[in-house]
């Protein structure tokens, strides 16, 4: 199977960083105002889902699936189960992130509910991509900026880092005491992230928005 990305309907600023994360054989899957997009990624749709409330239904060669403006899910949430029915198992979203605040927390959370299905996926936004770590090791180049680990769901133990600023051996963090934001690789090294119990959020930040802003206000 290819790997599915989602396009959804949150700013995106810097078309070329995202993308960079683009591959030739992906299944793209437009949510609603996603759409917009389309020109921007250099992408056209093989499947549209949507209630059609911020994009007009397209005319073209897309599958469409038209959801009702009254449900549960997001058209993100739907656009991410019916792609695990059809049988994909890597993801990546983009449009995701930025916008309403609603919205990007319930697609954090869609993550870990990709996570618990057994999927790979990966949010990218204009600063970062965002994954969720679970007993797996995953190595951190230092190309990254920053990184931080979040909990969005229950407790984490057995929390291990390596290779950075800021190591950690079998650390615990909860929901209510989010310490794990800001680290860094170790210059000319890799850091090296695992979890024994839970799982994290992992955001690895490319680009600092405010030091980009200062510096603009000093040209």
């Amino acid at each position: 199977m290819p790997r599915c990305v989602i396009v959804s309907g949150a700013p995106i600023g810097d078309y070329e960083r995202i993308r960079g994360y683009l591959r030739e054989d992906d299944f793209y899957l437009f949510c609603d105002g996603g759409l917009r997009h389309s020109a921007g990624l250099r992408a056209e749709p093989d499947l549209v889902v949507g209630d059609f409330d911020s994009h007009e239904k397209p005319e073209g060669r897309a599958e469409i699936i038209a959801l009702p403006r009254e449900k549960d899910d997001t058209d993100t949430v739907f656009a991410a189960r019916e792609a695990v029915r059809r049988g994909f198992d890597d993801f990546l979203l983009v449009g995701a992130a930025g916008g309403r605040m609603d919205h990007t927390i319930g697609n954090l959370s869609l993550l870990h509910w990709l996570a618990e299905q057994r999927k790979t996926a990966v949010l990218a936004d204009d600063w970062s991509d965002m994954r969720v770590v679970r007993r797996e090791k995953v190595q951190i180049p230092d190309d990254v900026k920053y990184f931080s680990l979040l909990n969005i769901c229950g407790v984490a133990r057995g929390i291990d880092i390596t290779g950075a600023k800021y190591p950690l051996e079998n650390g615990e963090i909860r929901c209510d005491w989010q310490y794990g934001i800001s680290n860094e690789v170790i210059p000319g090294g890799t850091a090296t992230v695992s979890v024994r119990e839970g799982s994290l959020l992992l955001m690895q930040v490319y680009r600092d928005p405010q030091a980009e802003e200062n510096r603009k206000k000093q040209v």
